[in-house]
């Protein structure tokens, strides 16, 4: 079986491991602060804050931005539930923005005009949430300039975004936004294990999402309500939450954030020759956008009218050893969201996008014959 997503970890990776294995901290040690920094500068913010997952992450930030019961966030019905979750965690009301039939990254034209309606009703969004989906960026200005006349706040999700450009400058600079969620799941750029990590420009964020990952305790001096009597003492400013990531893990992110220019640069290759051996077949492949760099996270492509089910070409190029995947059912159709009022019909883009959708395998060790086995194998799946 090619799987549609694989991690690389190599020996340097171990011995990154290994060595924190062997020292005195597993966890709360010095890796993580390490691993932030370099991350911070890897995507040119000055924060980083790295928790145990990007479910945790996208939690966390929408708290430090204050969302909570009677708030409203936005985001896009293309992802995974956890863009959505993140804000009934905080007691938010969720709605959705369908996306651009082209990119399937959240529609800015729809986003306008869902505004102006939401204006009338008086029922602004506090939190809009835009994802770039496969790796490419949305256009963030155009939302920030929407942003700024509508007052809302802006969190990308960038959980497949590690690596991506948008305008000259690293998806996760935060430029367009207050803070940027990246993803460190194994099939994504770069690997963790499990784990999740938010950049942002601004410290009081910053120091918030780091203060809620651990129970909101703090030992800083400088937030501290009285003179500490000792070494031991600390203080819980708010209730938050358990969402460390360990010193193993970091350590194996740090290892593997030496590798992402060429991990980014080989899922370019793969896309630019799936691009070119795929023009023939009846299907719509991912646009590439020579200006601004996508990651390159995902390769989907879509069936066109005349090809077969999708059903039947998903069940037969696993069959086959092709192991493919959807990205993704969208969110709203999910029957928790059913029934919060939710349906089919409410986003059509995304629903006609789902219907046609299948993922590719796409990660940075697919070999060219590999990738000519799951070109030829869906060539024969579709003439079938």
């Amino acid at each position: 079986m090619i799987p549609y997503g694989r991690q690389d970890v190599t020996d340097d990776d171990i011995s990154a491991v290994v060595d924190v294995l062997k020292s005195n901290f597993l966890t709360q040690g010095p890796e993580v602060e390490r691993f932030e920094r370099a991350f911070a500068d890897a995507v040119q913010a000055t924060y980083a804050v790295a928790s145990n997952s990007a479910t945790s992450s996208l939690h966390l930030a929408y708290l430090a931005l204050d969302v909570g019961p009677g708030d409203i966030v936005w985001t896009p019905p293309i992802t995974f539930v956890a863009t959505a979750n993140a804000a009934r965690m905080c007691g938010a009301d969720v709605d959705f923005v369908d996306v651009n039939p082209e990119t399937q990254c959240m529609c800015v034209d729809h986003l306008r005009q869902k505004l102006v309606m939401a204006k009338h009703d008086g029922r602004l969004p506090k939190l809009v949430v835009p994802v770039h989906f496969t790796g490419r960026s949305c256009d963030m200005a155009e939302i920030a300039a929407l942003g700024r006349e509508y007052g809302f706040r802006i969190v990308e999700d960038a959980a497949h975004a590690i690596g991506a450009v948008y305008h000259s400058k690293p998806v996760g600079a935060c430029e367009h936004s207050d803070i940027a969620v990246f993803s460190l799941h194994p099939v994504k750029i770069i690997t963790t294990g499990e784990g999740g990590l938010a950049t942002t420009n601004d410290p009081v964020l910053a120091q918030k999402m780091a203060t809620l990952r651990t129970h909101g305790v703090t030992r800083e001096a400088n937030v501290l309500s009285e003179t500490p009597p000792g070494d031991w003492y600390y203080e819980q400013h708010e209730l938050g939450f358990n969402y460390r990531m360990t010193d193993m893990q970091a350590a194996l992110g740090s290892s593997q954030l030496t590798r992402l220019h060429n991990y980014i640069q080989r899922r370019r290759e793969i896309a630019v020759r799936y691009d070119k051996m795929l023009s023939e077949l009846p299907l719509m492949r991912p646009p590439v956008d020579h200006n601004d760099l996508s990651a390159w996270h995902l390769y989907v492509i879509r069936l066109t009218d005349g090809a077969p089910d999708r059903a039947h070409v998903f069940a037969e190029l696993r069959k086959r050893g092709i192991g493919v995947q959807v990205h993704y059912i969208p969110v709203h159709m999910q029957p928790y969201y059913r029934s919060q009022g939710f349906g089919s019909g409410d986003m059509p883009v995304s629903e006609d996008y789902y219907e046609r959708a299948i993922s590719l395998p796409m990660f940075p060790t697919l070999t060219e014959a590999d990738q000519d086995v799951v070109v030829q194998t869906l060539r024969d799946v579709l003439a079938a």
